[in-house]
């Protein structure tokens, strides 16, 4: 009986050895670099806990505004301290006497710290360039003064840009073929994603430092600086942004109390995005609070535009002859032919309704236009670049038909054919209203192209990506969008009677008359929908571009889903070209006195 018991314990303890050394071999041999289903790489673990470092970049590519200013970064130059320190009799008064540190702080903090960390720490001290060229001089083990890169804690533009973070199943399936590490940032949304496969680390620059299982040093006290093999990466990708103007158009949306949409600026003459803001804000302890909606740019969603499309069915009235300066319309009846008992304009021409932002003129044209031909406004609002998508994509690199942004929505006119045959929804499209869909974006973007006499562009955010020695790997160029256009002639005409809507006496943009800068534009209020108290909601806007005549800017301030007694974007729109105005002329007459004097 114990033979039998002796035996079956030598058999189950066997295959408890095989079984262990099954294990040992998965360990060391076979799943190094991908342990279990969290496909955790054992050897950067290990690494890991033979060693402290301190990283001075993660490596990840950098957004630049259009003058080569960081956007979601900056470099700080810090003092680096490792704990060892405490282990050592190290020359802590010259340290103190060179940063202005107590040297009870110092010792204190080295004391107390697990890993290496900056001096100062979660607000580490800035150090001059003397003092970092003294500090490294004294060549102490273990205290370096570097430069290191840190994410800005306001970073602007943030949904434009967008966020980064980990995401193991995504990096394996955005990038199947490339051996990357578990915890390598990959873009999620904005810029981000779509620059994504070029910000990819080539590795990152560290401070690195040997121990054992005490954490006392393994092969001395060397300090090893590590960076990546190639020289040329990290990349930057250089936006079109305007660092001070995306800042200014911030600060301003905030003030003017945007809750929910944003700011859209472009440079007319290279069709390039100078600000974008969408609100609300992205909420930094959790960026997907889907009840925050902060990831969201609502600039390249579609939104219910209202009278602003009235500059589309005007483009198509003026080609049809339908704008006739003799014919009159009835501007004191809604678009059923009730009286209207809010807005008593009575009989008014076409150039005065659309001033006026007359409903019953526009309804009744698009109807015309209907009957004429059906897809007459969807063709348009094609001419003017408003269905889109408008943003820069092509073919670049290795990428087929690359998107600057990916996220950007499609505006519409009509959901069916059957609604285009309808002369009801005619007459609500002729208003911006039913299915009349666009993104601010786009609506910029056709302001631009009516203040440049018609002609299409791609708008771009980006103009180029550039290596790390700021040599250019790829550029963005202006490129046209396809399709047909306005002609020059329509083009004149609207920028005629957007500049109307400011110097009529009755147009809805006559708040904007004073302005240090000319401005031609479009108001529109949509209807949205119904709030729990039977308040009607409203998406409230102001389109247009200026200096008027000779065109520099295209600007669009929208806030979307507001009650009528609240959210008017005029004194927004307003500040804004008053700000412009002032940063350039400052620029143009800079105080006096210069450096030389």
């Amino acid at each position: 009986m114990w033979r039998k018991r002796a035996v079956g314990w030598l058999i189950v303890s066997f295959m408890v050895l095989c079984f262990l050394m099954g294990r040992l071999v998965q360990l060391q041999l076979v799943s190094t670099e991908h342990f279990t289903d969290r496909e955790i790489n054992l050897l950067e673990s290990s690494v890991r806990q033979r060693s402290q470092e301190m990283i001075i970049d993660a490596g990840r590519g950098n957004f630049l505004d259009r003058s080569g200013n960081p956007m979601t970064f900056e470099n700080k130059s810090v003092l680096i301290l490792f704990p060892f320190l405490a282990r050592m009799d190290w020359d802590i008064k010259k340290i103190s006497k060179i940063t202005g540190a107590s040297e009870y702080s110092l010792r204190h903090s080295v004391e107390n710290a697990k890993e290496p960390f900056a001096f100062g720490t979660p607000k580490p001290i800035q150090l001059s360039i003397e003092q970092m060229e003294d500090i490294n001089a004294l060549k102490i083990p273990g205290v370096f003064a570097v430069e290191k890169k840190y994410s800005r804690s306001e970073k602007p533009a943030s949904q434009l840009i967008g966020i980064t973070g980990q995401n193991q199943n995504v990096l394996n399936e955005r990038y199947p073929n490339k051996d990357l590490s578990s915890d390598t940032m990959i873009g999620i949304t904005g810029m981000e994603k779509s620059f994504d496969e070029f910000l990819l680390p080539e590795g990152a620059s560290k401070l690195v430092y040997h121990v054992d299982g005490t954490g006392g040093p393994l092969f001395g006290i060397d300090v090893k600086y590590v960076e990546p093999a190639n020289p040329f990466y990290p990349v930057n990708i250089r936006t079109t942004l305007d660092y001070d103007l995306q800042m200014m158009t911030e600060k301003l949306a905030d003030q003017h109390g945007i809750k929910k949409g944003g700011v859209v600026l472009l440079d007319i003459e290279t069709n390039s995005v100078l600000a974008m803001v969408s609100r609300p804000s992205i909420n930094k302890d959790n960026p997907f609070d889907a009840e925050s909606s902060g990831t969201v740019n609502h600039m390249i969603k579609q939104q219910i535009m209202g009278s602003v499309f009235k500059t589309v069915v005007a483009a198509a009235a003026i080609d049809q002859g339908l704008d006739d300066p003799q014919r009159q319309f009835d501007c004191s009846r809604k678009i059923n032919g009730e009286p209207d008992l809010k807005y008593q304009h009575g009989m008014l021409n076409f150039n005065d309704s659309f001033a006026r932002s007359c409903n019953n003129t526009f309804a009744s044209i698009a109807k015309e236009l209907k009957d004429i031909n059906p897809d007459l406004l969807e063709e348009y609002a094609e001419k003017l670049s408003l269905m889109g998508p408008v943003s820069w994509q092509g073919d670049i690199y290795h990428f087929n038909d690359f998107k600057q942004l990916q996220g950007e929505e499609k505006g519409r006119v009509f959901l069916s054919e059957d609604a285009k045959k309808d002369s009801n929804f005619a007459g609500l499209t002729g208003i911006g209203q039913h299915e009349v869909r666009a993104t601010p974006l786009a609506v910029a973007n056709m302001m631009a192209t009516i203040a440049r006499g018609g002609d299409k562009e791609m708008v771009r955010v980006a103009s180029e990506i550039e290596y790390k020695n700021s040599t250019s790997l790829i550029e963005f160029k202006e490129k046209k969008l396809e399709g047909d256009k306005i002609a020059p002639f329509t083009a004149m005409k609207l920028q005629r009677l957007l500049r109307e809507v400011v110097l009529n006496e009755e147009g809805t943009g006559r708040w904007f008359k004073e302005l240090p800068y000319e401005v031609a534009g479009k108001s529109g209020t949509a209807e949205t929908g119904i709030m729990a108290d039977g308040k009607q909601l409203h998406n409230k806007w102001f389109a247009g571009y200026f200096p008027y005549k000779n065109p520099k800017y295209a600007l669009v301030a929208v806030n979307l889903e507001v009650t009528e007694d609240t959210g008017g974007v005029n004194p927004l729109f307003a500040d804004i070209v008053k700000e412009i105005y002032n940063n350039n002329h400052n620029e143009e007459n800079p105080p006096s006195g210069s450096a030389d004097s």
